[in-house]
């Protein structure tokens, strides 16, 4: 079920109804609610995967109990890799059994030995990369002491299959969203209203901003050997604002929604756009999955080491980012922009810096210095180029792209692709990121712009977006990161 559907603007309502006119006397109908309409949710994109998200919701349930019990180290660390084995068994066979077995049959095809095995045609679960890192990382919190093990299956379920995060994020971490399944959730209107309001930024982000810029991205890159290299630059442009309006849409959807239940996610991406060095960015961008990433194996590996040099900080950042491509699909070209993602942090490393930049860039201010928006610049063309190989099908078009772009071409007018819509998408994504500067110091951006204006211009603005949102909407189109 999309956010931006007809089914979902009939569920929501409904699920609201019932969890505050019906179930808001009694914490475990709450829950109950919570888990019945989650499964419902899930179920209806298809009914039969509900047996996979219960049965990882078993395990790590029964691991944690387990391991409250359990003082015998081997035996602890037993239970930790049973949790751990059968979450990633699950996820390797659905996500990255062919990719491997074309893999493996190709390496050895280089030694001349032939070897005949069948690709399967596996449908891959819609969230299973987020709700199988969330289940883990109760499982691994439990055994390093971090967490209580709950004993409450009800809460339980509810913390793993939440739906407004189910699919795809943020990965919430047990330690802060299955405590608020503890408490009974009272009604506050003014979260609620915010909530509101983060959900319609996120669909003015998803159906206006990206859905548009998906248009004019798919149709250069499905092309792109037609195109000079300005429309190539243009394309991978698109795409930027696409794949950051698409999946940071997704998340003010989730956190919004979330908020009318009266519970509480964490921010997922923090103006990453306005990033002055890859660091940064990585620090501002699909924070819940780096920051995972971060506490379960680089900090693990970087421990695990008696002397912590250059060269050891490097090899882990590039492991951890070749696996942070892996886990957005089993395809070389994820692994690749993840590599160089790992290239554009190495300068860094080596000037050991240990300054992380987390002060909002001009704060206070309403505009950068020079120096801060070349910065920003150059943060950018390095994440769209990174872009290019996440958006392309394979190596080959990736590379094919590269070298279309440098060419004499590139200082082509690319006018032949613009009609009045192209010009149009330009001018809302000139908007957007205004309308995202002007609210960069907020969790959204439109968190705090016209709370202190007039009702009759207040709701303008809000009108405003939603009539953007009906008339300019384009065709429903599945959120992108649905297919990690």
């Amino acid at each position: 079920m999309l956010f931006n559907s007809i089914d979902f603007a009939i569920f929501l309502p409904i699920v609201f109804i019932l969890y505050w006119l019906v179930s808001n006397r009694n914490l475990k109908i709450q829950n109950t609610l919570i888990v019945v309409a989650s499964y419902f949710f899930y179920g209806w994109w298809d009914w039969r995967f509900l047996s996979l998200i219960f049965f990882s919701t078993i395990v790590d349930f029964t691991v944690g109990l387990g391991l409250s019990k359990e003082e015998n180290r081997r035996k602890r660390r037993l239970l930790l890799w049973t949790s751990i084995l059968i979450n990633l068994g699950f996820l390797s066979f659905f996500k990255y059994y062919n990719f491997f077995l074309d893999n493996f049959i190709a390496a050895f095809s280089l030694f001349g030995t032939e070897i005949k095995a069948n690709s399967l045609n596996i449908v891959l679960p819609v969230g299973i990369s987020f709700y199988t890192f969330q289940t883990m990382s109760y499982t691994i919190d439990v055994y390093k002491r971090k967490f209580e093990p709950t004993k409450d299956f009800i809460a339980f379920t509810a913390f793993v299959s939440f739906f407004p995060q189910l699919v795809a994020g943020p990965i919430e971490r047990a330690t802060h969203l299955l405590p608020q399944f503890y408490f009974k959730r009272t009604f506050d209107y003014l979260k609620a209203t915010d909530g509101m309001r983060q959900i319609l930024w996120g669909l003015f982000k998803k159906i206006v901003i990206a859905d548009n810029c998906a248009v004019y991205a798919n149709l250069v890159y499905d092309n792109s050997t037609d195109y000079p290299g300005s429309a190539l630059v243009l394309g991978a442009l698109f795409f930027s604002f696409q794949l950051y309006a698409d999946f940071s849409g997704y998340s003010d959807i989730a956190i919004g929604v979330a908020r009318l239940f009266g519970i509480n996610l964490n921010q997922n991406f923090a103006f990453p756009f306005f990033s002055r060095n890859m660091a940064e960015f990585w620090n501002r961008w699909h924070i819940s999955l780096t920051t995972w990433f971060r506490d379960y194996l680089f900090f693990p590996i970087i421990r695990s080491k008696k002397r912590i040099g250059s060269w050891v900080k490097i090899t882990t950042v590039f492991i951890q980012f070749s696996l942070i491509g892996l886990w957005h699909g089993a395809k070389w070209t994820f692994v690749v922009w993840g590599m160089l993602n790992a290239i554009f942090l190495i300068p860094k490393m080596l000037r050991h810096s240990k300054k992380i930049v987390s002060v909002v860039v001009a704060q206070g201010e309403r505009l950068p210095k020079k120096g801060e928006l070349l910065s920003m610049l150059k943060t950018f063309s390095l994440v769209t180029f990174a872009g290019i190989f996440f958006r392309a099908n394979n190596l080959e078009q990736a590379f094919n792209y590269i070298v279309g772009i440098l060419t004499p071409s590139l200082f082509i007018i690319p006018s032949h692709i613009f009609g009045r819509h192209g010009l149009t998408t330009l001018i809302f994504v000139i908007l957007f990121m205004l309308i995202e500067w002007q609210g960069r110091e907020q969790q959204y951006a439109i968190a705090k712009i016209g709370i202190n204006w007039g009702r009759p211009l207040r709701f303008t603005f809000y009108y405003f977006i939603i009539f953007a949102i009906f008339i300019y909407g384009g065709k429903e189109q599945q959120f992108v990161y649905f297919q990690f």
